[in-house]
């Protein structure tokens, strides 16, 4: 018989407490971030029915990249691929409820079956927020900063990434009136434009031309483009509401100091939910050139319930790109275990140390005891391993005279402390890790 394989499912990732403390970082960010603005945390079942995302999400994340499968009960269920359509469900059923403007989120898991590829896997984690109630640029203008206060909290510049910013309502007035395509063609050619990025420009040229046909209809396309700015669009698109709209939140962004907020005509988003404003955080880093993460409006997913629309706008950042970004920029800071002592046992004074351990325990410091009886260096290799920050050395003498050889792991410096100085030495160090100086050197170089 042959051994089981040690590699996780194809898509999908192991956390180690290394890779755990890297998420955990990232979630507590995020959730500090969202909770600055007054959003609530909800929660959502792993299984939907699939017709929840047949609605509106589109027939490639239904038909090609959704888990499904049938239940005991006959049902067609599937593991969520995305959260939307579960919010907007939850917002349904209690929609006379809530008090509006209602500002949610979650941190969640997700499955979809798609190749794995850097930045993209089959199971993948994400920061939901979305509000609900507010048919105004505000709440687009809102859903943005917290983007960008997102970025700015990881210790992002300006120059490393920039926003994205488009309006599907232009999208649609350019696809209908201005190009003159069919509901047909104009499906295609948006998602063409959404994979835009990823082509080499003879590719897309030569994709177009198959959609669109008319020389004089490329002509136009190619021109739309090329445009940089809102000024440059065409004066018959500048009449649109939408267009009104994507001015007045550039304005709101930039009363909100977001100045790497820019126009841009090919931005699709994927989701066929999209009814108004759309948003994308681009990475400028030359190694991670790529979109990260983004958002829209989605006016019409609530009323899909049976109940009146409600007007939404949200975001979804991802773990894995923002830890991409975070190590791309070299921002990534040196993240320690939740372990601040171990303690080393000499001449098999277990049960002495095992009451030291307490009595740190007691004072909320957090501590290990290596009881194996094991030699002196397997414990302190052992320590240095799981990254603990500090060891205490307890033997006989030690006992004896209650002085205790504390080292620190990093510096390799060596102290004798009483018990009362090592527990306040480990709280100074804790509030230092957690009220940084800004002057400190924390950041990882790997």
């Amino acid at each position: 018989m042959a051994s089981l394989s040690t590699q996780p499912y194809k898509g999908t990732r192991d956390y180690y407490p290394e890779d755990k403390r890297v998420q955990d970082y990232i979630f507590n960010t995020w959730r500090k971030v969202v909770e600055r603005y007054g959003y609530q945390e909800y929660g959502a079942p792993t299984l939907e029915p699939v017709e929840l995302y047949a609605a509106k999400s589109g027939e490639e994340l239904v038909g090609e990249q959704t888990y499904q499968f049938k239940d005991r009960g006959d049902r067609t269920v599937a593991i969520r691929p995305e959260m939307t359509p579960s919010i907007s469900r939850m917002v349904a059923a209690r929609r006379q409820e809530l008090g509006y403007p209602a500002r949610l989120y979650s941190i969640a898991n997700f499955m979809r079956y798609e190749r794995p590829q850097r930045g993209r896997e089959r199971e993948f984690w994400q920061l939901n927020a979305d509000i609900f109630g507010v048919d105004s640029v505000r709440a687009d203008a809102e859903i943005i900063e917290i983007a960008d206060d997102v970025m700015k909290s990881f210790g992002a510049k300006d120059e490393m990434y920039t926003i994205r910013v488009n309006h599907r309502g232009l999208v649609d007035a350019v696809m209908k009136n201005y190009l003159g395509l069919d509901k047909e063609k104009a499906h295609k050619l948006i998602k063409l434009l959404d994979k835009k990025d990823k082509m080499s420009a003879d590719d897309f040229a030569k994709a177009a031309a198959e959609i669109v046909e008319k020389k004089a209809v490329l002509s136009k396309l190619s021109t739309l483009v090329r445009v940089k700015t809102l000024d440059e669009m065409p004066e018959e698109l500048q009449k649109t509401d939408a267009f009104s709209q994507l001015s007045d939140l550039l304005d709101n962004l930039k009363s909100a100091k977001i100045t790497n907020a820019k126009f841009d005509m090919t931005l699709m988003r994927g989701f066929d939910y999209y009814t108004g404003m759309v948003f994308e955080i681009f990475d400028l880093h030359p190694d991670n050139n790529r979109a990260m993460f983004g958002g829209g409006r989605y006016d019409g997913l609530v009323g899909l319930f049976g109940v009146d629309s409600v007007a939404t706008v949200g975001f979804a950042p991802g773990l894995t790109s923002t830890e991409l970004f975070l190590k791309s920029h070299k921002l990534l800071p040196k993240l320690l275990p939740a372990t601040e002592i171990g303690i080393v046992v000499i001449d098999d004074k277990v049960d002495e140390a095992m009451a030291i351990a307490r009595e740190l325990r007691s004072e909320g410091v957090n501590t290990e005891v290596d009881y194996t009886g094991r030699k002196l260096d397997k414990q302190i290799k052992a320590l240095v391993k799981k990254d603990v920050p500090y060891m205490l050395f307890v033997g006989s003498k030690e006992v004896q005279e209650e002085i205790y050889t504390f080292k620190d792991v990093n510096t390799t410096d060596e102290e004798k402390l009483s018990l009362e100085r090592v527990i306040s030495r480990v709280k100074d160090h804790r509030s230092k890790s957690i009220n940084p100086d800004p002057d400190d050197d924390i950041f990882s170089e790997e």
